[in-house]
């Protein structure tokens, strides 16, 4: 137990919190970057013009089928900028293909006769979009969407070892180089893993919630 303590202190402690402030900071930024984008991508994939859809789907089956950890790296060294920015950039690429075709998934779950409805009653398409078709895809798709934010928050562990920036797993990772007790490593990597858990089943928790609400007020 003292072993552990020793490795528990406030200096480490404060020092793994920054870490996870990196990794919040990062999650977030990127989370709503590849909503916006994503949301974007699935109205071009759906839409009318073959330009536009091609572009969309051109950009959304490749980006998917070419694992995060090779865009961390590209980024990082193509383009030569710093690792956080680098660490945002790859992240909202490779989510915003994802959310993309959660997004047209949902959109393509809603009865098309709500579209024409609306174009009968004055609306133009981007109205009916924000006004009948998403808030109604939403619901659909939130658990969907919660899932892959949750993956974003844990994928950010990959950022240390490929960009050797200093999230949470990073921070973890600098403190575990410091000790040679298993106990003592053990203690670290149980933290690291608490704070992810709790962090996602927080998330997760709320999703469910939302959707039971959600459920409850359509009936």
């Amino acid at each position: 137990m003292e072993i552990i303590l020793k490795v528990l202190t406030a200096n480490n402690l404060l020092f793994i919190l920054k870490g996870l402030w990196l990794t919040l900071q990062i999650s977030f930024i990127s989370i709503v970057l590849s909503t916006i984008f994503g949301t974007i991508l699935a109205v071009m994939r759906n839409g009318k013009n073959k330009l536009l859809k091609l572009i969309a789907s051109i950009y959304i089956e490749f980006v998917r089928n070419v694992p995060n950890l090779l865009w961390i790296f590209t980024i990082f060294l193509v383009f030569q900028i710093k690792s956080t920015p680098a660490g945002i950039i790859s992240f909202t690429v490779f989510t915003s293909a994802a959310l993309a075709e959660i997004i047209r998934g949902g959109l393509n779950a809603i009865d098309p006769g709500q579209t024409e409805a609306g174009l009968s009653q004055g609306f133009t398409q981007f109205q009916i979009l924000r006004y009948i078709i998403l808030p109604q895809a939403i619901r659909k798709m939130l658990p969907a969407i919660i899932s892959q934010f949750v993956t974003v928050i844990k994928d950010t562990s990959l950022l240390y070892s490929v960009i050797a920036l200093q999230e949470l797993f990073g921070s973890a990772q600098i403190l575990m180089g410091r000790y040679f007790e298993a106990e003592q490593v053990f203690a670290l990597y149980l933290l690291v893993a608490a704070i992810y858990f709790l962090i996602n089943f927080a998330i997760s928790s709320f999703s469910r919630k939302l959707s039971q609400r959600w459920a409850q007020a359509a009936e």
